[in-house]
């Protein structure tokens, strides 16, 4: 099958906010997060410095901060942070309720794959 399908609600929350979707998803490469984000809740402060692993959290509905070492960045609907995998980064929630999608993937070796590894062409459709 090239495709593999799968509701978060369908996935066991992990902690009070988080359902990790990778391994339904059955992912090699990438971990795939969603997180929905109580009023007032906080993630614990953490890197990726042991496992090398950059992020991206994508706000899909609200607004929340996300602390990226001592600096906030205010974020709100449609908005996407980088975060390097040394960089302590938490997300702190306001009052209201609000929705995450948090990729990540390991350091990307240029050196060990063909030239056109990672060769973006486009969307097509």
């Amino acid at each position: 099958m090239s495709y593999r399908k799968v509701n978060c609600e369908d996935v066991e929350q992990v902690s009070d906010a988080k359902h990790f979707l990778s391994e339904p998803l059955g992912c090699r490469q990438v971990g795939v997060t969603f997180s929905r984000c109580p009023p007032e809740w906080n993630s614990e402060p953490h890197d990726h410095v042991d496992d090398e692993h950059e992020e991206v959290y994508v706000l899909v509905s609200g607004t929340a901060e996300v602390r990226v070492d001592q600096e906030s960045v205010p974020v709100e609907e449609g908005d996407a942070v980088w975060i390097a995998p040394e960089a302590t980064r938490q997300i702190r929630n306001g009052e209201g309720v609000s929705a995450f999608v948090l990729i990540s993937a390991p350091k990307f070796d240029s050196s060990e794959s063909s030239d056109d590894a990672w060769n973006l062409t486009g969307f097509h459709g």
